[in-house]
């Protein structure tokens, strides 16, 4: 007797034709899905060979380095390894936009805890009542990078606003350095009188975005534009450890660091970041240390 089901089973040929087409539109939908999500991903974690492309076409943009460890000044001593013995060959840039804000000497006693120093991007409104810090922070052997006077986009700033307020800016960094007893950049981008001082004036342009005219705004001035390949979006992910985890798994010698200052997980992070930085290998440096280490 002829089962009921068997009336309605297909045959096998529909059914491979069938799964065949399930098949082919979950490959179409992945597909789709991983080119939309793709520039998204290339954002978060820009591989690489986009860093690289990116330091090729502006070459004055600092994204990143090749180090050439012979070439270390004597200035910037690699802290010891954990067996005593010399210190570690790679070279990592930390830079912290932000600065100075009620979490800064947290920052500061962390990277002395750690053998690390870092460049401070000084916004200027931040600083009336802060100047203690960034003494401090300089005589930490950290270093002032300018990130003009407010928490906004610079590239939507007219030039002549832009050019005063990054003058602005750095009369107080200079100030700090005057503080500390290490000199300070001059107004012709020389270094004054005194003990040390930044071989550079560095220049970070709020949200990350320039343009040509402000390249030719900031090399007239003297600064080098410094932005970097090692993101956590940290403004944007109040995580300390999805940031951490972001930050050490794109770690690579030569690379520059990007976090912030203002926030209160990035303590946490780098509490995570920086001695796993250091068990790896790895100096972590300011932009001035990490040029030195490239013989640049």
């Amino acid at each position: 007797m002829i089962r009921l089901s068997a009336l309605f089973r297909l045959p096998s040929k529909v059914k491979r034709r069938a799964r065949r087409n399930r098949m082919a539109t979950l490959f179409y939908l992945t597909l789709t899905l991983a080119l939309l999500l793709a520039p998204f991903y290339a954002i978060y974690r820009p591989p690489r060979l986009l860093i690289r492309y990116f330091q090729h076409r502006w070459p004055d943009v600092l994204w990143e380095v090749t180090p050439s460890h012979s070439s270390h000044s004597s200035s910037s001593q690699a802290a010891p390894g954990s067996d005593g013995g010399p210190g570690p060959d790679k070279v990592i840039a930390l830079t912290i936009d932000d600065a100075p804000s009620e979490y800064t000497r947290e920052i500061l006693a962390l990277l002395a805890a750690n053998g690390a120093h870092a460049t401070f991007f000084v916004i200027g409104g931040q600083v009336e009542g802060r100047e203690e810090v960034l003494r401090e922070a300089v005589a930490g052997g950290n270093e002032l990078g300018n990130h003009a006077m407010h928490d906004e986009a610079a590239r939507g700033l007219d030039l002549p606003v832009l050019e005063a307020q990054i003058g602005r800016v750095q009369g107080l960094i200079r100030q700090a350095y005057l503080d500390a007893g290490a000199g300070g950049v001059g107004e012709d981008g020389g270094v004054d009188s005194g003990v040390g001082g930044p071989r550079h004036q560095y220049f970070r342009p709020g949200s990350g975005f320039f343009s040509t005219e402000m390249r030719a705004l900031v090399d007239r001035l003297g600064y080098r534009l410094v932005l970097g390949g090692i993101y956590p979006h940290d403004p944007q992910v109040p995580y300390w450890w999805v940031n951490a985890w972001h930050i050490l798994s794109m770690a690579r010698d030569g690379g520059v660091i990007v976090c912030h200052d203002r926030r209160s997980w990035t303590i946490p992070m780098l509490r995570k970041v920086l001695p796993e930085l250091r068990r790896r290998g790895y100096r972590v440096v300011t932009v001035s240390e990490l040029l030195d280490a490239a013989g640049e």
